[in-house]
C-alpha cells in the first residue's frame, strides 16, 4: 500500500518508488484487503507484484521507510550501511515536519529536500517523539488493514506537505495604502 500511494503522489517527479519485504513472498500479488482498500481510493493494485529485500536493494537505496522497529533492524542487519537512511515511516514523517517548521528542509527537487532531512536526523532526533509501528496487517482481518492503511496515508502525507518549498506561510504585512477604505460615487 506504501508503494502505491507513494507512487500515486509523487506522479510526474523523478522519484522512483519501489517496495521489498524483509520477509516477503517474491512474486506474489498484493493482499486482497490491501487491494480493496486501494482500488477504495482510485489506485489500480493488480500490476503490483511482492519482492523480497536484497542487500544491493538496501545499498542503492536513497531513503528505506519501514513500517516496524524489527523491520528496521532487519534491514540494517542486511546492509550495514543503510542504517544513515532507513526509518520507520512515523520517524521520518517526524523528522520531516520538524525540519519543515524550523526551516531545516533545503534543496530545489524533492530528493534534495528529502536527502536534507535525512542529513538532519541524527542531531534533531533528541526533539522527536518517540516513533511508532505500524503494524503489519498480513493474515488479520479487514480493519487491520484499513488502519494501516490510514497511518500510512497520514505519515505519507506529512512528508510530502513537509517538502514544500513554502511549508511556513509568514503573514502579509497590513500597509495603510491597502487597509484604507475609500466610498466611490456612482
Amino acid at each position: 500500500m506504501g508503494e502505491l500511494l507513494l507512487t500515486r503522489y509523487l506522479s510526474g517527479t523523478t522519484v522512483q518508488v519501489s517496495s521489498a519485504g524483509t520477509h516477503g513472498l517474491p512474486m506474489h500479488q498484493i493482499d486482497p484487503n490491501s487491494a480493496l482498500l486501494m482500488e477504495s481510493v482510485g489506485i489500480e493494485p493488480s500490476g503490483f507484484r511482492s519482492r523480497r529485500l536484497t542487500q544491493p536493494m538496501a545499498k542503492s537505496a536513497d531513503l528505506i521507510l519501514c513500517f516496524e522497529k524489527d523491520q528496521r533492524k532487519d534491514i540494517v542487519t542486511l546492509a550495514p550501511t543503510a542504517v544513515k537512511y532507513t526509518f520507520l515511516l512515523d520517524d521520518f514523517a517526524n523528522m520531516c515536519e520538524y525540519c519543515a517548521r524550523n526551516g531545516l528542509v533545503k534543496g530545489l527537487t524533492i530528493q534534495e529536500r528529502l536527502q536534507s532531512v535525512i542529513n538532519s536526523s541524527s542531531i534533531i532526533r533528541p526533539m522527536l517523539p518517540e516513533p511508532e509501528d505500524i503494524e503489519d496487517p498480513h493474515g488479520k482481518e479487514y480493519a487491520k488493514f484499513r488502519t494501516a492503511a490510514e497511518q500510512t496515508n497520514k505519515a505519507l502525507r506529512t512528508i510530502l506537505t513537509s517538502m514544500r518549498k513554502h511549508y511556513r506561510v509568514e503573514e502579509a504585512p497590513v500597509r495603510p495604502q491597502i487597509t484604507r477604505q475609500y466610498a466611490y460615487t456612482v
